[in-house]
């Protein structure tokens, strides 16, 4: 969702600045298409390089953590066992987990349990690939309000779509996230009508100082 926000506001924006600027059509379709994709590649490399550092820091962790329960197993498992008696585990029964595991998957154990690693590894290429296309799905719906309507009506069009779009995401992730749903929409709502208003003023500057 935080994609498909970005992705409304940053073209949405560049639309509305470009036609408050007094461009041509084509000159406003080439911009917030060129915003679409030069936002769609920065959030794939950024999401890139961001979940790929994350994925060296795990595999260092886990490398020191391999090594240590290769140098001190007894160690180790202990402070295993002391980290299910911090979460409310009697001491004998965390010493029967801490054996159970570290019989079965002792790396795995420490992984999970001491240092908070995901079942599920990094995946740089798979996370680069949703960002880009969340980003691009939010992108798409200020364009296509651009197109589908009169020239007399488009700043209007684009405007009303990416607020209303803006709210339905805030609405939604809300509810996933159980937050209150007021204030998540009018939170989207205001800070993507104040990007829109000042890039509209910028355009406008713009292109009256280059009139």
């Amino acid at each position: 969702m935080l994609g498909a926000n970005d992705g409304i506001v940053s073209v949405a924006s560049v639309a509305i600045g470009v036609i408050a600027a007094g461009a041509s059509t084509s000159f406003v379709l080439t911009a917030a298409i060129a915003a679409l994709v030069a936002g769609a590649m920065a959030m794939a490399a950024g999401e890139y390089v961001s979940v790929s550092s994350q994925r060296d820091v795990e595999r260092a962790d886990l490398e020191q953590e391999r090594g240590e329960l290769k140098t001190h197993p007894k160690a180790e498992k202990q402070e295993l066992a002391a980290i299910y008696v911090q979460r409310g585990l009697p001491i004998e029964l965390a010493d029967e987990v801490a054996e159970a595991l570290t019989a079965s998957d002792a790396l795995g154990a420490h992984a999970r349990d001491e240092l908070g690693m995901a079942a599920i590894p990094a995946r740089p290429v798979q996370a680069a690939l949703y960002s880009a296309m969340s980003f691009t799905a939010g992108a798409v719906l200020p364009i296509a309000a651009f197109l589908l309507v009169p020239t007399g009506a488009r700043t209007a069009a684009v405007v009303a779509s990416a607020l209303l779009a803006l709210v339905a995401l805030g609405i939604a992730g809300a509810r996933a996230g159980g937050a209150p749903i007021l204030r998540a929409a009018v939170r989207v709502c205001v800070g993507g009508g104040l990007a829109m208003a000042v890039t509209a003023a910028v355009g406008r500057l713009v292109g009256g100082i280059g009139g």
